[in-house]
């Protein structure tokens, strides 16, 4: 029989579709993972609403949790929603290493912030940084500049 810790492990192999340095976990789209003999009953809340990687991310747990010999039940919850903060300071990590800005806390963001010294650049970690463009790549992403080492970066958005 398969084990929730076993669940958790196989879909921290998950890379999220659109940012593929993070898996589903480090995203902190997974709410819950139950286990009832061989039933594995997954909730998970998308980044947001009209999130076009959905049908991915359920096909990619499904799979994952068929692999470990299992049934898989996944429910997408939308009566709670997914914020920034869930993001584990692992998957944070794993952002800035590839390159990206992870997302402030939001309690230290707000509208009136998004040109304060409160964004690091993901290269030298200066937070003499300007914003480019409040629409990046994707809707939850600004691009940014870094003054200090002169190096462009995505910022996530606080959400």
């Amino acid at each position: 029989m398969v084990t929730a810790a076993q669940v958790w492990d196989a879909l921290a192999e998950i890379p999220d579709p659109e940012i593929p340095v993070v898996s589903l976990v480090d995203l902190g789209v997974i709410r819950d993972v139950e286990v009832e003999d061989e039933n594995v009953r997954i909730e998970f809340t998308p980044t947001f609403l009209g999130c076009p990687a959905l049908e991915v991310m359920r096909d990619a747990m499904e799979a994952s949790v068929r692999a470990l010999g299992a049934l898989p039940h996944v429910q997408v919850v939308l009566d709670d929603s997914w914020s920034t903060d869930k993001i584990t300071a692992a998957g944070r990590d794993k952002l800035r290493e590839a390159g990206f800005a992870p997302p402030t806390p939001r309690a230290a963001t707000n509208l009136l912030q998004l040109n304060g010294a409160i964004f690091r650049c993901p290269y030298c970690g200066s937070t003499d940084t300007r914003l480019e463009n409040l629409f990046g790549p994707t809707p939850c992403r600004s691009l940014r500049y870094c003054t200090s080492c002169r190096q462009p970066f995505e910022q996530f958005k606080t959400i």
